[in-house]
């Protein structure tokens, strides 16, 4: 048997690595694999990629990564323009973790010797900014894996814990460990216990870890007068676990479309009293539902 620990959507945040680290000691966990997104948003994106390397961990490239390797080159899409975080992110990072980062895999298919391979992404095969989420449509979620040999698949991107079957595919995502999205403020994290029939959560863990010491880094760094209105919304979601920035760039684009951020609009949004019509359907109707319970 193999057992093995699942990080992903570190995002920068070093307090929640910490607690994350301190809590796995207790499980002797076999090896540590990262599935994306260790870096941006958080004031410690260096830090946390200094960790993974001198652990050894196995880790891929998330969807964040991009904005450090691709903002202000060819490769990088128009509407990028206008976003503030990919050059504090770039600064944070400095050119031998931008490097680090471009040399990165966007997938591995881990291969112990007493455990059935199993393959790990950040969103799905391909493409790192779509997630397999509770309520994709098995057809698509069928569809995006049929390339797929490995019948474990760990995935991430949503921020949202999930253990779920589809075909012949068993699938994981352990969470965020630096901003979770499901209402709960903890760091969050999977252990996994692997031999050759397959894969199964031996735990799904929540953590505290100090928030105060994210505030006091983006009050260091300046973040929010860097990056404006995305750090507000930002700052937010660390405080609440709740998706922020991307129902208000949903909501700027229905209502005030071709208008840039500003803090007018920032405080338009803050005065809604619900933002689920522009929240994607796994927040919108999977999020309020666990809350009530």
């Amino acid at each position: 048997m193999t057992r093995l620990a699942v990080l992903a959507d570190i995002h920068g945040n070093l307090p929640a690595l910490e607690a994350v680290i301190k809590d796995m000691a207790q499980f002797e966990v076999d090896h540590v694999v990262v599935a994306g997104d260790s870096v941006n948003v958080g004031p410690f994106s260096r830090e946390a990629l200094e960790i993974i390397t001198e652990r050894y961990w196995a880790v891929i490239r998330g969807n964040n990564a991009f904005y450090a390797l691709d903002f202000q080159t060819p490769r990088m899409p128009a509407h990028w323009s206008a976003f503030t975080l990919p050059a504090w992110l770039r600064d944070q990072l400095g050119a031998k973790w931008i490097n680090f980062l471009a040399c990165l895999p966007d997938t591995l298919s881990l291969r112990f010797a007493d455990a059935a391979s199993i393959r790990v992404f950040h969103g799905i095969p391909d493409n790192p900014w779509v997630a397999i989420t509770p309520v994709s449509a098995a057809n698509d979620v069928e569809c995006w894996l049929r390339n797929i040999p490995e019948g474990a698949i760990i995935g991430a991107h949503s921020h949202i814990p999930l253990e779920r079957h589809v075909g012949r595919w068993h699938i994981f995502n352990p969470g965020s460990v630096g901003v979770p999205l499901d209402g709960d403020r903890r760091a969050s994290y999977m252990v996994l216990d692997g031999n050759h029939q397959g894969w199964t959560i031996f735990a799904h863990r929540r953590v505290h870890f100090d928030q105060d010491q994210i505030f006091e880094a983006f009050e260091k760094q300046r973040f929010i007068e860097r990056c404006g209105v995305a750090a507000r919304l930002i700052a937010q979601e660390f405080e609440t676990a709740r998706l922020r920035l991307w129902p208000f760039i949903q909501w700027k684009i229905a209502n005030y479309p071709g208008q840039p951020e500003s803090d007018t609009l920032f405080d338009k949004f803050q005065r809604l009293e619900d933002t689920r019509p522009y929240m994607p359907p796994e927040y919108r109707d999977l999020i309020p539902r666990l809350h009530r319970d």
